[in-house]
């Protein structure tokens, strides 16, 4: 079950839908593992030879200037004694992830091509740095690396998101299921072979409710590391709703006075209050004055209520659930002072808001570049949520930015929407198609101090 979040051809993270996409885009596979917060890898690719003396002035300027222009770094695949060195697992049995050095694997900004006839080496290029988030949550597995480029923006090198369900019958049994765990794993290897086939500056791996709250949460992740070779931490709600934030701060205006973020996601719903009224600083995260975790997500409530046939009763007793939990939300008025204002407006970054936004943008096939940082009016959604509560579970699965693997969920996700949307009335909801892993990204980038470093890792 493939999800449609594909991540790699998605623009430079840090760049607003309104920006123009950069060009030179990459593909390929992705760099290691070792969760917790990961201590940076040493060693270095390096491409080209040392140049040899030219005859001339002339020559002489036409070399540097060659070597300027190639300046900008090429990653390169990291062979087994490297992936030794820095203590990453493979797993046995496993195929050896390692690519000749020569092997380009990421097709960076580039530079001139060689000219044979000119017998001129080229002087070893300075790598760009290479960064992994790998987000494991109650229904989805999902993977970026990426490399930095202008100041507090990255550019995606590659990417991987799957649907793995994995908090299915945890409501009921409190327990990750066999199947469950047997498909997590499955797409967590495929997340591990991509990992070992780079060198990554630092990266950091983790899991969200579904293993927070199950009984053999902590058993699952063993297999994980003996399996997959990946180790996860599993992070607090609090952390999930910061990272959630840092992910979308691009998306969030310079004169905005006020927004609430929610990311709606499999288990649980993160929800953050964010004051802006006074001096700004560069990390959105600093602005949360308030924020909740509530235990209930499009999974969760789906099996509690139902949501292959939902009825409007149905609905409106799910919308009833989150509200009673929303309630309980001590923080909730921490905004009163700028909900009036054309300046406040919710943000969301989920599953549910995309499916609405790519409904509502009456798309063929999913496009993320047109979904990521659009702008939707009250009227709008409630025209979607009004479509989608009036279709009926085939209908659901014929619409392109559903089908089957969210047929059945995404109701939940709109009645969770429903319940916030009460509580914070807006005329405007900015639609984001980012989160967990950017947050990471731009977290880990700004503490290495990539965009400080004499304009490294800038384009």
């Amino acid at each position: 079950m493939e999800d449609h979040d594909t991540g790699a051809a998605a623009p430079e993270v840090g760049v607003s839908r309104a920006s123009p996409p950069p060009s030179g885009q990459a593909s390929p596979s992705a760099g290691r593992h070792n969760g917790r917060p990961v201590q940076p890898w040493s060693g270095h690719g390096q491409a080209g030879d040392a140049s040899q003396h030219q005859n001339g002035q002339n020559q002489k300027a036409k070399t540097r200037k060659r070597r300027k222009r190639r300046r900008g770094g090429k990653v390169f695949a990291r062979d087994d004694a490297h992936l030794a060195a820095a203590g990453l697992s493979v797993p046995a049995g496993s195929a050896p992830a390692s690519r000749p050095p020569e092997a380009i694997v990421a097709a960076l900004p580039s530079a001139a091509p060689s000219r044979p006839e000119q017998d001129v080496r080229r002087p070893p290029v300075q790598e760009l740095p290479v960064f992994a988030a790998l987000d494991l949550g109650t229904n989805n597995c999902r993977l970026l690396v990426a490399v930095p480029t202008r100041h507090g923006q990255f550019r995606v090198i590659d990417a991987f998101s799957r649907i793995v369900r994995l908090g299915e019958g945890l409501t009921a049994n409190g327990r990750l299921g066999q199947p469950a765990m047997d498909r997590a794993v499955e797409a967590l290897k495929i997340c591990g072979d991509k990992l070992r086939s780079r060198k990554i500056r630092k990266a950091r791996l983790i899991a969200t409710e579904a293993c927070r709250t199950a009984a053999n949460g902590a058993e699952f992740l063993d297999r994980v590391e003996r399996e997959a070779g990946l180790k996860l931490e599993i992070i607090d709600r609090q952390t999930e709703a910061r990272l959630a934030v840092s992910g979308c701060g691009s998306l969030v205006d310079r004169d905005t006075q006020g927004v609430v973020l929610f990311d709606i996601g499999g288990g649980s719903s993160e929800i953050a209050l964010i004051d802006l009224t006074g001096h700004r600083s560069p990390r959105l995260a600093n602005h949360i004055v308030s924020w909740t975790s509530l235990p209930v997500g499009v999974v969760s409530l789906a099996e509690r209520f139902g949501g292959r046939a939902v009825t409007r009763e149905i609905f409106a007793a799910m919308v009833e659930d989150v509200a009673v939990r929303l309630h309980a939300f001590d923080g909730r008025d921490r905004l009163s002072h700028v909900l009036a204002s054309p300046k406040f407006h919710l943000l969301g970054t989920s599953g549910t808001v995309t499916t609405l936004a790519g409904v509502h943008l009456d798309l063929e096939r999913y496009d993320r570049r047109r979904v990521d940082g659009l702008w939707m009016d009250r009227d709008s959604v409630d025209r979607m949520v009004e479509k989608l509560v009036g279709w009926d579970f085939q209908q659901r699965v014929a619409n392109p930015c559903i089908g089957a693997d969210r047929a059945d969920l995404v109701l939940a996700g709109c009645a969770i929407l429903e319940a916030i949307r009460a509580v914070w009335p807006s005329e405007r909801l900015r639609v984001a198609d980012r989160g967990l892993r950017e947050g990471i990204l731009s977290e880990l980038m700004a503490d290495d101090g990539v965009w400080r470093n004499n304009g490294r890792g800038r384009a």
